[in-house]
């Protein structure tokens, strides 16, 4: 690989890992049934103990189906380029909040939703939340 271009990358220290949270609000939820997987983009909301997924539903079970089978899902939340980028890979189970959030509240905390050919009364949300069980960053380096 003595012509490939590349960049150099370390690990994120805790505060950095938190600033990336905090900012971000969308990533890739990662999720498998046996040996089928599927990843969905999601909009989440990261209050400095908890990472909660804004999962929508329209005529489609296989978001719930891979939530109800999937023991330990992955979230990836990214940004930049080459010069600049990053990434946090978040791991564990992810289960259906309990909490009861109203229509406010989820608008302070997530980004518009975007809807595709549904109508918005079509559409249901629910909350979820993905433990924390590890997570590590990477970043390059000037």
């Amino acid at each position: 690989m003595e012509h490939a271009d590349y960049v150099y990358t370390t690990g994120m220290d805790e505060a950095d890992l938190e600033e990336r949270l905090r900012t971000g609000d969308h990533g890739v939820l990662a999720l498998a049934d046996d040996d089928d997987a599927y990843a969905v983009p999601l909009s989440y909301h990261y209050d400095g103990d908890r990472l909660l997924l804004r999962v929508s539903y329209h005529d489609d079970a296989t978001k719930r189906q891979y939530l109800k089978t999937t023991d330990t899902a992955t979230f990836v939340c990214h940004g930049g380029a080459t010069d600049g980028s990053w990434s946090v890979h978040i791991r564990g189970p992810v289960t259906r909040s309990d909490r009861d959030v109203d229509e406010a509240t989820l608008n302070e905390w997530f980004p518009p939703f975007h809807l595709f050919d549904e109508a918005v009364e079509d559409v249901e949300f629910d909350l979820y939340e993905l433990e924390m069980a590890s997570v590590a960053g990477r970043e390059t380096v000037d």
